[in-house]
């Protein structure tokens, strides 16, 4: 009974080792399908994102700046 059990699960485990594989393989013939206008795109993307950044870091530096300073003010002036 043990055996049967066994190489049931053998068979079934080839099965499902087969279809996950073709599975994989499906998809990754469909990413090869990708065009490459796509990637194109996302550089694009990329790139407008990063110059983006360039411009707000100073702002938020200046934004964090000037409340570490109002704090420093206020804890000054909370001891006169």
């Amino acid at each position: 009974m043990f055996n049967k059990t066994k190489n049931a699960l053998k068979k079934c485990g080839k099965a499902a080792a087969a279809v996950v594989g073709t599975t994989v393989a499906g998809i990754g013939s469909a990413v090869a399908a990708i065009p490459a206008i796509v990637g194109t795109t996302l550089t694009g993307v990329q790139t407008d994102g990063l110059a983006m950044i360039d411009l707000v870091w100073p702002v938020v530096v200046v934004i964090f700046g000037g409340m570490l300073l109002i704090n420093i003010f206020k804890r000054a002036g909370s001891k006169i």
